[in-house]
């Protein structure tokens, strides 16, 4: 399988919306804040599928053609594979602001891909690190961001309280920074 990134632009953004972002909610990562820092354990849940409503473009018209923002798109094989948006954060870090990839070519290196992109987008801008949020049920996402050298270095229990049918989850908080 061969996979491209390409920007995202007004001719294929598109494109991000045929991805199946689904997926199977097994275990969960079971946090503890410790004088060191954050760690986890990963125990079992019952399990579940994680859905996200289609609601509009997964590309939205301003991460296009924006100094301060972008998106790329993966494909594997010329086929839609995966999504980034990334922007520039208050506090002078790049942003992955979404990040996905289609159920069916998840574990191929499309994820990977799509990071690498991010480093060389913050490079290229001067951007001393990344950050992004992800939700403790999502534990292949974790460990994704745990092997591209992202640190977990935050949670929020409350986050989503107010959120119907997320209430339970808890946002945490990955950060990459440059060696």
């Amino acid at each position: 399988m061969s996979i491209r990134i390409d920007a995202a632009s007004a001719a294929n953004a598109a494109d991000a919306n045929m991805l199946d972002l689904a997926f199977q909610v097994d275990s969960r990562l079971l946090l503890s804040a410790t004088p060191a820092g954050i760690s986890y354990e990963v125990i079992p849940v019952q399990p579940y599928l994680k859905t996200y409503p289609a609601d509009g473009e997964r590309v939205p018209a301003d991460y296009l053609d924006n100094a301060d923002s972008a998106a790329f798109l993966a494909y594997a094989d010329d086929s839609p594979a995966g999504m980034i948006l990334l922007s520039t954060g208050w506090n002078g870090l790049a942003v992955i602001d979404d990040i996905a990839i289609s159920s069916a070519l998840r574990r191929r290196g499309i994820g990977a891909a799509l990071i690498a992109q991010a480093k060389e987008w913050a490079r290229q801008r001067g951007l001393p690190g990344i950050m992004l949020e992800t939700q403790d049920n999502n534990v292949a996402a974790c460990r994704l961001y745990e092997r591209c050298g992202f640190v977990l270095k935050g949670f929020d229990r409350a986050l989503y309280a107010a959120q119907d049918g997320v209430a339970a989850e808890t946002a945490l908080f990955w950060y990459y920074f440059e060696s």
